[in-house]
Formats: C-alpha cells, sequence, structure tokens
C-alpha cells in the first residue's frame, strides 16, 4: 500500500489541497467549493457541498467524510451519512451532505473548512455461511445489554 493520496481539481479551484492542522491530526480538513461566494443552511435543510476535488485513493483504503467537532458541536451541523465513504475506485467529485439541525441559518463560504477526511484501511475478508457461530459470554445481548454507565 502506497501512502499517496492523490487530488484533482476542477476547473477554476484555487482553495488549497485538504490537509492536516496539526502533526497529530487524524483528519484532512475539507474545504467548500462554492464559486458563486457562499450558501445559507437553514434549520433542517439538507445541502450538499462541493470539495471542488477528485480523489485517487490507494489500494485497500477509503476515505471517510467526518463532521468537524466545532460545526457539530458550535453550530449543530452534522453529516448525515456520517461516517460517509468515498471508495478506492471512485473518481468523481467528492460532495458532502451537510444538516442544520436546528437554531439559526448559517453561512458557509467559499473555501470554509467544513468537514474533515480520514483515510482508512479496508479489510475484504472471505465471505462464509455457517450453521452456527462461536458462543460468547454476552452473546446476542444488544442495546444496553451490557448495563448503564
Amino acid at each position: 500500500m502506497t501512502d499517496t493520496v492523490k487530488f484533482m481539481r476542477v476547473e477554476g479551484n484555487d482553495l488549497p489541497l485538504p490537509g492536516y492542522a496539526t502533526a497529530g491530526a487524524a483528519g484532512m480538513d475539507l474545504r467548500a467549493f462554492l464559486p458563486d461566494g457562499s450558501l445559507t443552511l437553514e434549520p433542517g435543510e439538507v445541502v450538499m457541498i462541493s470539495t471542488g476535488l477528485s480523489v485517487e485513493l490507494p489500494e485497500s483504503t477509503e476515505m471517510q467524510i467526518r463532521p468537524r467537532s466545532s460545526m457539530a458541536l458550535k453550530q449543530q451541523i452534522i453529516i448525515p451519512n456520517s461516517p460517509a465513504t468515498i471508495d478506492e475506485d471512485y473518481r468523481g467529485i467528492i460532495y458532502v451532505g451537510l444538516y442544520l439541525l436546528g437554531g439559526d441559518p448559517v453561512v458557509l463560504n467559499h473555501g470554509d473548512r467544513f468537514a474533515q477526511a480520514v483515510i482508512a484501511p479496508v479489510l475484504k475478508p472471505e465471505v462464509i455461511e455457517v450453521r452456527e457461530l462461536t458462543a460468547t459470554e454476552r452473546g446476542s445481548g444488544g442495546f444496553g445489554s451490557t448495563g448503564k454507565g
């Protein structure tokens, strides 16, 4: 596996490529490609925001698109299908869905950092059918089965 991620800009995109804000950051900041300048998100509205980029990922990886914590906690903007997955063989423009949970409308400007991308390994195990599974202490206990707190 190579450690190189290749980005291609759409015509007119002069924004910085995705990058890490600190040496220890797990996610690369993605910027909003809004050639018209800005977009207003209304409460309860879902919008698709272009990054103005296409990507070529290393083999056996995916790009997970996640909310930026500051936008989620301070402005109540989430990514409805978070984490969104960009597959290694996708070559189209990367769009990110945003949903404003509530509160006041929020203006997103061209070039604003609005999401983050994490490159993660993908396992592709053999899929088989069996008649029974190995028993565990938890068994089939689901939501809340391990107790509170």
